[in-house]
């Protein structure tokens, strides 16, 4: 049966097990995160479809499934597989999507490398996405692409299907024109997304980069631009934009500029970091660290996260404080990003180095400054920490959104306990009552933390409840209700 809607993401939405010798589906064992929520949309149509790759160096054998049934909390739905060799994955994603596109998207320029980018290859894999996207869609139906891997998905898909329609979500930023027009494919990638109906990302000035990019490449009519919601403009944030142009005409044909941010789930997370062994671990961890402030970081191993500008900022105020010596501690989750990648390697290292430089001056027998974990903390373990921590210091040089912010609020339902959040995370354009760092200021960096660890109950009360109203309103079903809109053709204000 045709499906009514197709989602098109990188990923499996599922954990493939081996049990008895035979290859099981499980489900993911936390609903909270992107393949979850997306997975959630399956209950408002009839038939759904996933598209994703799944890594086979055999896959014309006969024995290799191209589409699977698969049915879990989430209702009955098909998946379509598309094989790809080893080396399929490391042109199209590690390389050109990684050492190419991630950069630049995250205004890295000197970490752009053009010269291993193979780009007939990733031409071939966004075909075969959007083949299969085709061939599972019912007449006039909704394709939902997702992220800057599938870039040129939409363009192939409007070719093979013109019936359809087509929405694209961006889960990164999206930089202005002379950052991303260092892409020499940019033409390419850009007229793509005209093709869809709705393009998508997390915050307006993404979204007004994006109109900047087509402006600068091609004939486009703009619509109006009209103001942001309100909720949406900080003044103090750099991120902040004031209007945005919400619709563009390329060729006769209209495509509307979405601006949603994705939230969190926020009924599960206070569910779990309600329950009575939440309670225990977070009791438990307070009392390991004694009486010392607990300082939570918690990211992936990624140049665009600043963990060693964090750590580092750490070091000069211990430096700087020897009042500090022996009385905070910090809790440093950096998860490696890819070991596939030697760059990323590299950044581990450096953070392994800092770390081991820090408690080597400052620690004692009975006192360690840091302690780094470079392993996945499962989320029942994690709403722990978050109960349990003093300040969440959450600071990455961009970021696209950052859940991480708002998890640890959403946890707070004590309305203890400080937020430093950088204002190029996505994220500050809603959490204004988090004291915003710029991580790119020492200055910043170590004032802002400085005022964490000294914030009294009550300013911490004020500034939580504030943060946990607009994490309420924005959580993750009106970010579901918004792409709704989109999918229906109802334009709503930014």
């Amino acid at each position: 049966m045709p499906a009514d809607l197709v989602i098109v993401y990188h990923r499996q939405p599922y954990e493939e097990v081996e049990e008895g010798g035979k290859i099981v589906f499980k489900e993911n064992k936390s609903p909270n995160g992107i393949v979850p929520t997306l997975k959630g949309f399956f209950g408002r149509v009839e038939k759904g479809s996933w598209v994703a790759w799944k890594l086979s160096d055999t896959p014309a054998t006969p024995d290799f499934e191209r589409v699977v049934e698969i049915e879990d909390s989430y209702g009955k739905y098909s998946v379509s597989r598309l094989p790809l060799t080893e080396a399929q994955v490391k042109s199209f994603y590690h390389v050109t999507s990684k050492e190419a596109f991630w950069p630049i998207l995250h205004s890295f320029k000197e970490k752009y490398d053009y010269d291993p980018v193979d780009w007939p290859t990733f031409r071939e894999v966004n075909w075969a996405f959007a083949e299969a996207a085709a061939a599972e869609a019912a007449e006039g139906a909704v394709v939902w692409v997702h992220d800057y891997n599938l870039w040129l998905v939409p363009g192939y898909l409007r070719k093979l299907r013109p019936d359809l329609r087509i929405s694209f979500f961006h889960h990164t930023p999206f930089p202005s024109a002379d950052m991303f027009n260092v892409l020499p494919w940019r033409r390419e990638i850009v007229e793509s997304l005209l093709s869809a109906d709705v393009v998508g990302f997390h915050i307006p000035r993404y979204a007004a980069n994006f109109v900047g990019v087509a402006e600068s490449l091609f004939d486009i009519e703009t619509g109006p631009r009209q103001p942001v919601n309100p909720d949406f403009i900080k003044e103090h944030v750099a991120l902040s934009e004031r209007r945005v142009a919400e619709q563009i005409t390329y060729n006769g044909h209209d495509v509307y500029v979405q601006a949603s941010p994705v939230g969190v789930d926020l009924d599960y997370i206070q569910s779990k970091a309600g329950t009575d062994e939440t309670t225990r671990k977070a009791r438990q961890i307070r009392e390991d660290l004694g009486d010392v402030a607990m300082i939570l970081s918690v990211g992936r191993t990624d140049y665009t996260k600043g963990g060693s500008d964090q750590l580092m900022s750490f070091e000069r105020i211990l430096d700087e404080n020897p009042d500090l010596h022996g009385k905070v501690r910090l809790m440093h989750v950096s998860v490696s990003a890819n070991r596939n990648m030697t760059v990323y390697e590299g950044i581990q290292n450096e953070i392994e180095a800092t770390v081991g430089r820090i408690n080597g001056r400052f620690g004692s027998f009975d006192w360690t400054p840091v302690t780094l974990m470079s392993r996945a903390i499962p989320f029942d373990e994690l709403v722990a920490y978050y109960r349990a921590a003093d300040v969440a210091w959450i600071t990455p040089l961009a970021d696209g959104m950052n859940l991480v912010a708002k998890e640890f609020a959403a946890c707070r339902s004590d309305n203890r306990g400080a937020l430093v959040l950088s204002e190029f995370a996505g994220a500050a354009i809603e959490m204004g009552s988090a004291i915003l760092a710029n991580p790119f200021s020492h200055k910043s960096m170590d004032r802002a933390l400085l005022q964490a660890l000294n914030m009294s109950e009550e300013e911490q009360e004020h500034r939580m409840k504030h943060m946990r109203q607009t994490i309420a309103k924005y959580d993750i079903k009106a970010w579901a209700e918004d792409q709704m809109k989109g999918f229906s053709g109802k334009s709503g204000p930014l």
